[in-house]
């Protein structure tokens, strides 16, 4: 069974006070996510203590402001970010669908970029030469699937790293944002594509501006503001008054 805890999860980054782009914090004193750590060094606190925990069939919507947060606490539980203090608990796969064009070899064919995308997410030989075949099949791209990447449009190139993204469901799946790509027609069978690997994946955590989105595919929230949880709850009262 999936889980996902998150304890007294901390998230701070250095502050810069002298040299070129050197911040004089006597002009930030009111900004209360400026402190000092246990060496006294200033920093700059992006999550504070935030704590909650999910399990199969819990599915998270962050809400919040640009810069409130929810950004940085997504790539804390895809172990991106290192905890400064607290700690981040996961149980089964993970897969983080955040920018899912970065990291192609532009030189390389998408045939290959499969490949090498597979090795990256640790899929075994048997499972790479099953996503072939499915990406193959679902982007489309006919005889571009052999040619090098700086062939490609921006079109074909999305297509390519959704569906390589989308190949497998996961226990836990973390979303900055929906992703779609390509044209009108692409874009159903792709959000259709979505919506199945939502619904495989044990945990959702998603992120995102569109009430609609989180709406339709959450049943709890958390509202984050500076850093620090605002508010949290079941997803109909949480959007209701949000």
């Amino acid at each position: 069974m999936p889980i996902l805890e998150v304890r007294d999860l901390t998230i701070e980054y250095p502050i810069r006070t002298h040299g070129i782009g050197g911040v004089k914090l006597s002009r930030r004193h009111d900004d209360n996510r400026i402190s000092a750590n246990a060496s006294g060094r200033p920093v700059a606190k992006a999550l504070d203590l935030i704590s909650f925990r999910l399990e199969a069939g819990d599915r998270l919507g962050l809400l919040g402001s640009n810069g409130s947060g929810k950004s940085t606490l997504l790539r804390a539980l895809a172990g991106i970010l290192p905890p400064s203090e607290g700690l981040v608990y996961r149980e089964g796969s993970l897969q983080a669908l955040f920018n899912v064009n970065a990291g192609f070899s532009a030189h390389s064919t998408g045939r290959r970029n499969i490949y090498l995308r597979g090795l990256v997410n640790g899929w075994t030989e048997d499972q790479i030469a099953e996503a072939t075949i499915d990406v193959i099949e679902f982007a489309q791209l006919g005889a571009y699937i052999d040619m090098p990447l700086n062939t490609y449009s921006a079109g074909m190139s999305a297509r390519l790293a959704f569906a390589i993204a989308t190949c497998f469901p996961a226990d836990i799946l973390l979303m900055d944002e929906w992703i779609g790509a390509g044209d009108r027609d692409f874009r159903k069978r792709a959000d259709d594509r979505l919506k199945r690997i939502i619904e495989q994946a044990g945990i959702l955590v998603i992120a995102s501006h569109n009430i609609e989105i989180l709406k339709n595919n959450c049943n709890k929230m958390l509202t984050l503001e500076l850093g620090c949880i605002k508010d949290e709850g079941p997803a109909e009262s949480i959007l209701a008054s949000y």
